[in-house]
């Protein structure tokens, strides 16, 4: 019987290594070495698919993709060390390890192949020299001599890059690159990578950037006051400069101090001088229209504002405009119409918003790239390191270095690995120091004016605009009506009233009409507002709303984020309404004072400095009146006023009227009598004559308007024309007790302040216009409160007791009427063209 052959020893498997934690550091664990070991362990479990690019099978070019984002990067594989292979991903690029989780996937591959560990832990010696950027703690180029690499070229690199420090190239001498290659040329192959050029090129760049604008500008920042239509403040020219000299920079001032004029200066520098002719403007969806208009103020340019669908969207990145302003929500899906658009600079305002690095925003961001960028935040640091380092990564993505050491390095721990607090900030102040500037209010205040106004428009959803627009077709209704008839009932009166305020209303939110959905955008971007102010631990705010429903909205925002305030409006009573000033006063933690126009009028509120308006009264004097319990004697601040403006709507329109600084407005919707009826063919003719105008004029025409309103403005001495408050109707709804007003153009200025309606006629002929169905409601309703408003008091200020009142008069059946005066010819046809220039052309006509 045959011995049974003897068994082989089985192979045990190895066992698995533990898997590395994510969160936290093994014990006795040096940072890079875990931060190493995570990548490894990360890249070997991954599905990605690898293409052999190059001409050898191991030692070769790879292209590697994620089949999940169809992201694809080069990797090179030169051996099995830290730092002998190469990848084109960020994370190689900054994390300062000499590998990646792409790199680990293709080792882990490889080493598969027979003969593959072996051969990697040998290495790879390339017979052609190469050129290439080393990555680290700094960045360089290095020079690699080839196996094949003749004693001459050897000798010349040497002369060239420093061997005692690895063959590493000074900057003072890439000038000298050029020569050395061309005398290089030969049958020995050089190898001059495309990230080295770029790292090269960047370099250089920044050299001759600085020649360009210091030889155009020997005084530096004093030269640039006048660079832009408005002049600039010393410490905005100051800005403009330090971003134009950088290139790519931060501006993290204080909210208030002007980010915005300071990155438009600076990018008209670059456009002038060297040659940036296209601008991305990247911000949120509320401010796009205000960047408009900012720049239209500043430069007189013109921007592509992107919005709608793709097709609408592609046909706007290939017009001829050479700013474009984009939303963070479109960017992602627009960055191939980006990069073919390859913008020269691109200026990220309220940065904050990619605070967040995994963001789909920020990581679309951080994808478009351009020579030149100015990030614009008031916060760059919120509540955590990462935020910053999300932000200068944009700017700079190698400043901060990889983000594991800089945690390492600033972070704070307890004992079971809490973060607790930062330590060593004052280095990362001064390696942020060539690329961000940022002052605080106190330190400009001598520069500042003592008020500042700023328009944030903001987008209103589809429920709102569909509740804007249903009252809106009424108001439509109601004018037509009484354009036909020259006739208005009470129930019209009520409706027209109603309609109107609901307009108001819904530019709010849908919460202030059906007391159920919250449908609106208004109380979430003062909440970031309020975020940005609140980086002052000094810092309160003053927030005005007609309507107690809005009050109700930002209360929540306020609790949900803990923030103490108090509210002031018609029903606290008097004897508690002092309590609430004092406390809003003297404790620190209150920083809110939310008031109904109840506040409007009796506080003295000095201890804040930013007011902020949720919606627009017809009466600027109302809106004076807000703002006066601010910007009055006693406060030592620039007072800085918000007011929230819904795009497209009611609001919008409006703002043409509240543009006159020196109107005196008349309560037409604050009630009065059941019935009006207007006739007489001199004030048809008048109606007949502003419904031409405004159908008729031109932009250009618009713009020649100062002119004529000097002309026809009341001369000393005349008698100017009134327009007068007419009631309507008693019974009137008056939502939360505010009552409403609306506002029209009074002419009675004097010789000075005509000269000054003038100038104001200038500054606002770039006002911002209703757009769509809206036109038409303005044009017919404006008309119709045009002559409402036209209509003087029933008996005329300049009355004496006992005289008959000369504005009534009765027929013979008893029936009595208003009697209305026409102003003087100059005057009417002033004001004829001052509402064509506040009102867009009515479309259909």
């Amino acid at each position: 019987m045959k011995n049974p052959a003897p068994r082989r020893p089985q192979k045990t498997a190895a066992p698995k290594a533990p898997r590395v934690s994510r969160l936290q550091s093994p014990p006795n664990v040096a940072p890079d070495v875990w931060q190493t070991a995570l990548r490894r362990q990360y890249g070997r479990e991954q599905i990605f698919e690898m293409e052999n690019i190059g001409a050898q099978p191991l030692f070769s070019e790879f292209r590697v993709t994620n089949p999940a984002s169809k992201g694809s990067y080069r990797v090179a594989i030169r051996g099995g060390n830290a730092g002998d292979n190469y990848c084109s991903c960020p994370d190689y690029a900054t994390n300062e390890l000499g590998t990646c989780k792409h790199i680990e996937f293709t080792l882990a591959r490889l080493e598969k192949k027979r003969g593959g560990k072996a051969a990697l832990r040998r290495g790879y010696q390339a017979p052609y020299s190469e050129i290439y950027l080393r990555y680290g703690a700094r960045r360089g180029v290095h020079f690699r001599p080839g196996t094949d690499c003749p004693a001459p070229l050897r000798a010349a690199a040497a002369r060239l890059f420093d061997a005692h420090a690895g063959w590493s190239l000074a900057p003072d001498r890439f000038e000298k690159l050029d020569a050395f290659l061309a005398a290089a040329k030969g049958p020995h192959e050089i190898k001059l990578y495309d990230d080295a050029l770029d790292f090269i090129a960047r370099v250089r760049d920044e050299s001759l950037r600085r020649g360009v604008l210091d030889e155009a500008f020997p005084k530096g920042a004093s030269a640039l006051k006048r660079l832009l239509k408005v002049p600039l403040h010393d410490f905005q020219a100051e800005g403009a400069w330090f971003a134009a000299r950088a290139g790519r920079c931060l501006i993290g001032d204080d909210m208030g101090l002007g980010k915005t004029i300071q990155a438009i200066a600076a990018a008209e520098l670059l456009t002038r001088h060297l040659g940036a002719e296209r601008v991305l403007v990247v911000c949120p969806t509320s401010l796009k229209h205000q960047w408009e208009l900012e720049l239209a103020r500043f430069t007189g340019r013109e921007a592509s504002v992107i919005s709608g669908g793709y097709p609408k969207r592609r046909s706007q990145y290939l017009d001829r405009a050479s700013w474009k302003i984009a939303a963070y929500d479109t960017i992602a899906r627009d960055l191939d119409l980006i990069a073919g658009w390859d913008p020269d600079v691109v200026i990220v305002d309220e940065a904050q918003r990619i605070k967040n690095w995994n963001t789909i925003a920020a990581r679309a961001l951080k994808r478009i790239e351009s020579p030149y960028a100015f990030v614009l935040t008031g916060t760059p640091l919120e509540n955590r390191l990462e935020e910053l380092i999300s932000i200068v990564q944009f700017v700079d993505r190698y400043r901060l270095g990889p983000t594991w050491r800089m945690l390492d390095t600033h972070q704070v721990h307890d004992e079971v690995g809490r973060v607790v607090g930062y330590t060593r900030l004052d280095e990362i102040a001064r390696t942020l120091a060539p690329i961000m500037l940022r002052r605080r209010k106190s330190e400009v205040l001598t520069q500042l004016p003592q008020r500042t106004d700023k328009n944030v428009f903001v987008p209103m959803t589809a429920e709102q605009m569909r509740l804007h627009d249903e009252n809106g077709d009424m108001v439509k209704r109601i004018v037509a009506r009484w354009r036909k008839t020259r006739y208005l009932s009470e129930a019209d009166q009520r409706r027209l009233t109603c309609a109107l305020q609901n307009m108001r209303m819904s530019c709010n939110s849908t919460y202030l009409l059906d007391r159920e959905t919250d449908h609106g955008v208004k109380a979430d971007e003062l909440a970031a507002l309020l975020e940005d102010l609140f980086e002052d631990p000094e810092s309160k705010v003053v927030v005005f709303s007609a309507w107690l429903g809005t009050h109700e909205l930002i209360q929540r925002r306020l609790a949900a984020r803990g923030w103490d305030h108090v509210f002031f409006h018609g029903s606290v009573p008097s004897d508690q309404r002092h309590a609430l000033v004092e406390r809003f006063r003297n404790e620190p933690a209150c920083r809110v004072f939310l008031s109904t126009d109840a506040g409007g009028v009796g506080l003295n509120l000095q201890h804040a400095a930013t007011v902020v308006n949720m919606d627009q009264p017809w009466n600027p004097a109302v809106l004076e009146q807000r703002i006066g319990r601010v910007h009055r004697m006693g406060q030592q601040r620039t007072v800085q006023v918000v007011n929230f403006i819904a795009q497209g709507t009611i609001e919008e329109g409006m703002l043409s009227l509240l543009k006159f600084k020196k109107s005196l407005f008349a309560g037409v919707l604050d009630g009065g009598s059941a019935e009006i009826s207007m006739n007489g063919t001199r004030l048809a003719r008048f109606i007949e004559g502003v419904e031409k105008a405004t159908g008729s004029m031109g932009v250009a025409e618009i713009h020649n308007l100062p002119a004529a309103v000097a002309e026809a403005a009341p001369q000393p001495g005349e008698r100017p024309s009134e327009l007068r408050e007419l009631p309507l109707s008693a019974g009137a709804p008056e939502p939360n007790r505010m009552q409403q007003s609306v506002a029209m153009p009074d002419m009675t200025e004097t010789t000075d302040a005509r000269a000054a309606a003038q100038q104001q006629v200038r500054n606002d002929s770039l006002a911002p216009s209703a757009s769509g169905a809206l036109q038409g409601l303005l044009d017919t309703g404006i008309q119709f409160l045009t002559q409402l408003a036209a209509a003087s008091r029933h008996s005329a200020p300049s009355q004496r007791p006992g005289e008959p009142d000369s504005l009534l008069e009765t027929d013979a059946q008893g029936t009595r009427y208003l009697r209305l005066p026409l102003p003087q010819p100059q005057t009417l046809a002033a004001i004829t063209q001052l509402l064509a220039s506040l009102l867009p052309p009515s479309q259909g006509k």
